[in-house]
């Protein structure tokens, strides 16, 4: 049955995506499984986003159908709050923007891929990634920006976080404006184009298979 949700999230149905998932907790299907689909379909969504039959508005509906999905099943995961996780990812929109579509999706495909991640939301200080690192000893911190203004604050959190000691603490960026001559100009160790992108950086960090 999750190959319908798959199919629902894919076509972007958003109430047959929740009733579907609401159908599969009663059933007690394994919640991991629930969030595989929603995993499996935004691959397919960021294919469709890369080749220019998705646009925006339909990244934005797709984001809002794994925001509820993630509602729905978060409650039933909670028992494996103890599982081994691969690592911990600070990830946050930096400050002076409020987009959160792309930071939700990647927060999203973060955790079905195993990484706990401490989600600081949008327009987030430079400071509150700095005390979340330290907090949370992450080894991994996530800057996301959809718009130009969003470069200074990157940089400034990077220099940030290196003044305060946490040179081995690797930073990806990512957004709209972000490419491979931006990621370097802010001090950043990657950027990625897509959610995929952000999971395989991680991973591949973190010395974790594929």
């Amino acid at each position: 049955m999750t190959d319908k949700l798959f199919n629902a999230i894919k076509g972007l149905n958003r109430d047959e995506a929740f009733k579907i998932t609401e159908e599969l907790l009663e059933k007690q299907v394994n919640p991991e499984e629930i969030l595989a689909a929603g995993k499996d379909a935004m691959q397919i969504i960021g294919e469709r986003f890369e080749i220019g039959e998705y646009f925006l508005p339909e990244l934005m509906v797709s984001g809002d159908i794994l925001a509820g999905i993630a509602k729905r099943v978060k409650p039933y995961l909670q028992g494996s709050d103890d599982a081994k996780k691969h690592g911990k990812v600070v990830f946050g929109t930096v400050a002076g923007d409020i987009h959160d579509i792309a930071k939700d999706i990647v927060v999203f495909m973060l955790e079905v891929n195993g990484f706990e991640v401490i989600d600081l939301g949008v327009d987030v200080p430079v400071e509150a990634f700095v005390d979340a690192v330290r907090e949370h000893e992450a080894e991994i911190v996530g800057l996301s920006g959809f718009l130009t203004l969003a470069l200074e604050p990157m940089r400034q959190t990077i220099d940030a976080l290196k003044t305060a000691g946490f040179t081995d603490v690797k930073v990806m960026v990512g957004g709209g404006p972000i490419n491979d001559t931006v990621c370097k100009d802010v001090g950043a160790d990657a950027w990625g184009e897509n959610a995929m992108d952000a999971v395989t950086i991680a991973k591949d960090w973190l010395g974790i298979a594929a």
